[in-house]
């Protein structure tokens, strides 16, 4: 019951029951990353969207679908691939917040810095 009524109201962990109808009902299947999110659109083009594979995380998007969802391409990367250069990185979600979030050096934060005990505390009477 609970798996249910988190489908129903629930957009932070996959799509909605809404999202769920909606797509059956209209959504055309264009393509998958290769992080397995599925893209669709509609009959007319007139909308785009993504079931994502895990979490609800716009970073998890790479950069030629996310010209496509914003129809800055108008065909997907599925029939007109993204000419890739030698010199890009691949493709990383946003880790803040994570574990693997960057910290600068001599931030607190950091595993490998220990803050400096130089007060004492203080302890009421």
């Amino acid at each position: 019951m609970a798996g249910f009524f988190k489908r129903l109201v629930g957009w932070w962990d996959g799509q909605s029951f809404g999202t769920l109808l909606w797509t059956k009902r209209f959504g055309h299947e264009v393509g998958r990353d290769e992080a397995g999110n599925v893209y669709y659109r509609n009959a007319d083009d007139t909308r785009r969207w993504v079931h994502y594979a895990g979490d609800n995380d716009a970073s998890r998007v790479p950069p030629e679908w996310y010209g496509w969802l914003h129809k800055v391409f108008k065909l997907p990367p599925t029939r007109e691939p993204l000419p890739h250069q030698s010199w890009e990185k691949s493709h990383q979600p946003n880790l803040t917040g994570s574990d693997g979030a960057f910290f600068r050096r001599g931030s607190l934060r950091r595993a490998d810095v220990k803050p400096a005990a130089d007060y004492e505390a203080w302890t009421p009477e």
